[in-house]
């Protein structure tokens, strides 16, 4: 009998030689594809669903895949999922997702923090991990509740005041005023880049100082998204891959919220003037902005009676809940379980840039994948682009042409970017907002018979930015 301290397997066994082969990774020349998706509806800020947990609103993207699909659950090798506001309460919640939806125990899963690329990220991880030969299919996405982002006690437990729960419950009516303690809002800490100090509507401003992008052209922009959106709403266009939120029995969102908040605004357009600049007020004013950013606003300067602030809550994204995923295979899996593969992934490519602009980095993100695809931005017949701001969707139309020869304007003119609506209207669940756009590229191509080359971009926090290159499939 062997001691407990012999090994298993000893090199020149048999059995270690098999167990080299079965670990040793290869990379192959696998084609990615993706076999459709769903999402939840997307909520409004403490609306429908405020009381929902990130891992709830994962499960049901989950599960409305395996419902809606031919794919069912033993046949998944893992499960990659985008969380920003990641919490204690579902640690690694990919791994929690698996569980809840009633995936196998088997199935890889973890968790990817990379901002609003977060799941971008994921989908290019399947990838990665198909093409070493790990798997063969996987479930990627993201998933985020800002309405449950928490309110955090900063400090350190060898302070008296913090050194357990009743400490703190016991000094609560002080901790405010301890100059070691600090009381914080986690979703305006996430948004405001640690290395800049900046948060992200600022970048926004900042874009439209630097390239010059008018308050009129971002109301107008914002506008148009918001009539695109609701049309694609009411054609029932959404309908091929939102599936309404249900809990206890009870639908808490049947379609996503912020577009008919905000439907007003599509019948009288003039009020989309009366919004405050967020940066140009009695409390804060432009030229405050300019000196506080001066070393961002290269090469302008605050003009008295000229400059003015142009970034509002009107022509800025929402903040919101939901959650998406997708069915990430190899071709030859996809097609042995039957699924309907919709496109295959050509490739990706991500950019990192100063976080003051980070609204400008799909333009660079673009052109990696471009090139990784082999094809020039010409070739592309539809694109969807994440509008974090109405500015940097423009700022973007000039960069990417200046830099790139991407003519941006000209296909948005054409009705080729965002052609039934974007984020500014649909609002942004974080890290759910790769896989959202990549769901509405997928349908729109199907829907399209003129469209075979599409492309995925999107600007995060940090200054990363995020894109992949779709061909339809057939």
């Amino acid at each position: 009998m062997k001691s407990p301290l012999t090994p298993l397997f000893q090199r020149g066994d048999t059995n270690f030689n098999s167990l080299l082969e079965v670990l040793r990774m290869k990379a192959t020349d696998k084609s990615f594809v993706l076999c459709g998706g769903r999402r939840t509806p997307i909520g409004h800020l403490a609306k429908s669903l405020a009381g929902v947990t990130p891992e709830d609103l994962m499960q049901a993207a989950l599960r409305s895949i395996l419902q809606g699909t031919k794919l069912y659950p033993h046949a998944v090798d893992g499960v990659l999922v985008g969380w920003v506001g990641q919490g204690s309460h579902a640690p690694n919640i990919a791994r929690i997702s698996v569980l809840k939806a009633g995936l196998p125990e088997k199935a890889h899963a973890y968790t990817v923090q990379a901002n609003c690329v977060s799941s971008l990220e994921t989908v290019a991880g399947a990838c990665r991990h198909i093409a070493m030969g790990e798997g063969d299919l996987y479930l990627a996405g993201g998933t985020e509740s800002m309405s449950g982002f928490p309110y955090a006690i900063r400090g350190s437990r060898a302070h008296k005041k913090l050194r357990s729960l009743d400490a703190v419950k016991a000094n609560w009516d002080s901790l405010q005023d301890d100059p070691e303690i600090t009381l914080t809002d986690t979703t305006e800490e996430g948004l405001t880049d640690p290395i800049e100090k900046i948060n992200m509507a600022a970048t926004a401003e900042i874009c439209a100082q630097v390239y010059s992008i008018s308050r009129e052209e971002q109301d107008a922009y914002a506008l148009d998204s918001l009539r695109k959106t609701l049309a694609a709403e009411r054609s029932g266009f959404y309908d091929s891959h939102v599936a309404p939120f249900e809990k206890d029995g009870k639908v808490l969102l049947a379609r996503d919220e912020y577009p008919f908040l905000r439907e007003g605004l599509a019948e009288k357009p003039q009020m989309m003037g009366k919004a405050p600049a967020l940066f140009d007020g009695p409390s804060y004013s432009i030229e405050r902005f300019f000196s506080d950013n001066a070393k961002y606003i290269k090469g302008k300067k605050f003009e008295p009676g000229v400059s003015r602030g142009t970034v509002t809550l009107f022509n800025a994204c929402a903040r919101s809940d939901g959650a998406a995923a997708v069915i990430v295979a190899s071709e030859e899996r996809a097609k042995d379980l039957g699924l309907d593969i919709l496109a295959r992934v050509r490739s990706w490519g991500f950019w990192g840039i100063n976080p003051s602009v980070m609204g400008i980095s799909p333009v660079f993100a673009a052109q990696v994948a471009l090139e990784r695809a082999g094809i020039e931005f010409s070739d592309l017949d539809e694109i969807e682009l994440h509008e974090a701001f109405a500015a940097t969707c423009l700022s973007v139309f000039k960069v990417g042409k200046e830099m790139h020869r991407q003519d941006w304007r000209s296909k948005y003119e054409a009705g080729q970017v965002n052609p039934h609506g974007g984020t500014l209207a649909l609002g942004h669940p974080l890290a759910a907002t790769g896989t959202r756009l990549l769901l509405n590229l997928v349908y729109g191509m199907q829907k399209n018979p003129n469209a075979r080359l599409g492309l995925v971009a999107a600007c995060a926090s940090g200054g990363l930015g995020g894109a992949m290159v779709l061909e339809k499939y057939g």
